[in-house]
């Protein structure tokens, strides 16, 4: 294997990061929902004003996973008022971890894992959390891996499916 580079997204990369949200996210859950939801999700929160938005929030950050120049997959975390649920100061939300599927079991996932906590230790939060979705067993199970514990749950909507996503956190400090 060759080695994964990490380099953080910037809006030079817009295009890169569009492409690679949008193809991860339909590799990983497109069989399991409809088009029409997939469809609606992909519009919404792949489309170029809101992924500038994102990359230019001072408290968000991207980073890509590249092995021989090509984009294989990325990580999104955000701190304070930019993470989806909990707000807090002293935590990091690991928002996305998403790799294309033929780099699945080549640990780029772990690496974009490690990389977002080498960034939670930098910045002495008291832990890292995430929300995953119950029926994505496979992440679950790199999450409980890596030592995260569920906590609570949430509603996440992908187009009108309401689903329901476990939290997850690994404490830090």
């Amino acid at each position: 294997m060759k080695d994964i580079e990490i380099k953080k997204v910037t809006l030079a990369n817009i295009e890169q990061l569009q492409y690679i949200g949008r193809q991860t996210f339909i590799e990983t859950f497109s069989g399991v929902n409809t088009e029409d939801n997939m469809s609606k999700y992909l519009d919404e929160s792949f489309n170029i004003s809101r992924l500038t938005s994102e990359i230019q929030n001072l408290n968000s950050e991207f980073y890509f996973a590249v092995i021989d120049a090509k984009v294989v997959g990325y990580l999104k975390i955000n701190c304070g008022d930019a993470q989806t649920e909990l707000k807090n100061d002293n935590t990091l939300e690991l928002e996305r971890i998403y790799v294309l599927k033929e780099f699945h079991g080549k640990k780029v996932g772990q690496i974009l894992f490690n990389r977002a906590f080498q960034i939670a230790e930098q910045r002495k939060v008291d832990y890292l959390w995430l929300g995953v979705w119950e029926e994505n067993h496979k992440a679950l199970k790199f999450y409980m891996k890596n030592g995260f514990t569920d906590f609570n749950k949430h509603v996440f909507r992908l187009g009108d499916d309401v689903q329901t996503d476990i939290m997850m956190k690994l404490q830090i400090t």
